[in-house]
């Protein structure tokens, strides 16, 4: 018996490290998975990936935004002469106006018909706002006739117009105002009194004036429809021609020298005699 307890005696301190060890063994955790070179090849090919996605969406944006920027949008806002009733689609003012500046180089120039048959100036100024989300970079302005066919008073048509030239403005568009001349059947006092309104709302405004912006059309019956009053297409040719591309084409130019200089300058009036010509 003792020669036993003799050896457990001896045994134990061995038995005790060793079961220490292996409790020391037992509670380390599993090492953490080596990235292996298909896991490097994954990662490497998702940023890739994902890098490319995002350049391309980068590319996308800038592309967009440099269309917008380098579209030409004009406004053409008025009534029934801008609308353009009798006569087809293709055939009104802004439409031919439009086509007429993409033959001239301005691949990208907008013209939107924003003429309403019937309007007087106390409507057009109540649908500026949503006339101005276009954002024009021109506005040819022609209104004014229905007003005076019913005869309202001159002083309530010009502050209309000044009202709409100044809102136009402070949105930054550039206005060319189209003057209008009308009938005598009204006196001659209040015919004289209307026509001077455009070219003093252009000089105390600095805008550019259409002296008449039926010049050489108003009163012709081969260019006029049979109310003797709406043009034909032919009549709006001469209209565009004429009349509205030689004050537009210089204003267009002064606008592209101000966008490359990076400034915006306010076209100076044209200096034309208002014809004698009624409407």
């Amino acid at each position: 018996m003792m020669n036993v307890s003799s050896r457990l005696a001896h045994c134990l301190p061995a038995v005790a490290i060793l079961a220490v060890v292996l409790g020391i063994s037992g509670c380390q955790q599993d090492p953490e998975p080596s990235i292996t070179d298909d896991n490097q090849n994954t990662i490497s090919q998702t940023a890739r990936s994902q890098t490319s996605e995002t350049l391309s969406e980068t590319k996308q944006t800038i592309s967009a935004a440099k269309e917008q920027q380098s579209q030409l949008t004009i406004l053409a806002l008025g009534d029934s002469l801008t609308e353009g009733l009798g006569v087809a689609s293709d055939a009104n003012y802004p439409a031919q106006l439009e086509a007429s500046l993409q033959k001239r180089g301005y691949k990208d120039a907008k013209v939107i018909n924003s003429g309403l048959s019937g309007e007087t100036s106390t409507g057009l100024v109540n649908r500026l706002d949503w006339v101005l989300q276009t954002k024009p970079d021109v506005t040819i302005l022609t209104i004014g006739a229905n007003d005076a066919m019913r005869g309202i008073d001159v002083a309530t048509i010009e502050a209309n117009i000044r009202t709409a030239v100044q809102r136009l403005q402070d949105n930054g568009s550039t206005v060319i105002l189209g003057g209008m001349q009308i009938y005598d059947n009204l006196g001659s006092d209040y015919v004289q009194s209307f026509a001077a309104i455009y070219p003093r709302v252009a000089r105390d405004m600095n805008v550019t004036l259409i002296p008449f912006f039926l010049e050489g059309v108003g009163g012709d019956p081969k260019l006029n429809q049979a109310d003797a009053i709406h043009p034909t297409k032919e009549g709006y040719a001469v209209i565009v021609n004429d009349n509205i591309l030689p004050v537009l084409a210089p204003t267009l130019e002064t606008l592209k020298a101000a966008d490359a200089n990076g400034s915006v300058n306010a076209s100076e009036p044209v200096a034309k005699s208002t014809p004698t010509e009624t409407m």
